[in-house]
């Protein structure tokens, strides 16, 4: 079997972490821990990464990535923009449905974050994520419909990532997916008056 790249290595070990962690928390996973899941040797993990910081760094761009990819994905050109906010909301919505444990991995990373000495950017970079994939759903919506939003951009994406980050613990906190739909409606309606037209 030949050597596999390093990138494809990197994206590897980066799985493989996202799935322990998911599984056994973010504090009780090791670097070992991930080589084994990974299937490698703990110098391929030193060969790819710094440091578990910088492994825990690609798992947040990897996960935030994927949503932002899922959403953006959603965007319909031929939809009403009301069916367009609404539904690429939706397709984040059913992500979480479906993968509770990962978005709880996403408040671990931040708690871990927060906790661990020098670590603490991590999580800043996690929520500037958040409003950047925010901020990129409402600009392919404002470009697509050629509307001006009434506030800028950023104010906008700032807001839905905070209420999103709301809806998202509330709902994992309580599994009340009748509660979640209405709260994703009333937030479409909220962006809605955002825009002009």
């Amino acid at each position: 079997m030949g050597r596999m790249p390093s990138a494809e290595r990197r994206r590897q070990l980066v799985e493989a972490a996202i799935r322990a962690m998911t599984r056994d928390g973010v504090a009780r996973t090791t670097t070992r821990s991930i080589c084994a899941e990974a299937g490698v040797s703990l110098s391929v993990f030193h060969y790819c990464f710094d440091s578990k910081q910088a492994l825990l760094e690609a798992a947040i761009e990897t996960i935030t990535g994927n949503y932002v990819t899922r959403v953006l994905s959603a965007v319909e050109p031929g939809a009403t923009l009301r069916e367009t906010v609404r539904g690429a909301l939706q397709t984040y919505w059913d992500h979480v449905t479906a993968h509770p444990r990962e978005h709880m991995l996403t408040y671990d990373l931040t708690q871990y974050a927060l906790r661990e000495p020098g670590f603490e950017h991590l999580a800043r970079a996690q929520y500037e994520q958040y409003v950047v994939s925010a901020g990129a759903m409402v600009e392919q919506v404002r470009a697509q419909r050629g509307l001006e939003p009434r506030v800028p951009v950023e104010t906008i994406a700032r807001y839905l990532a905070a209420v999103i980050d709301g809806l998202t613990l509330q709902f994992l906190v309580l599994g009340d997916e009748k509660t979640a739909s209405d709260q994703l409606d009333l937030t479409a309606d909220q962006l809605m008056l955002l825009f002009e037209g």
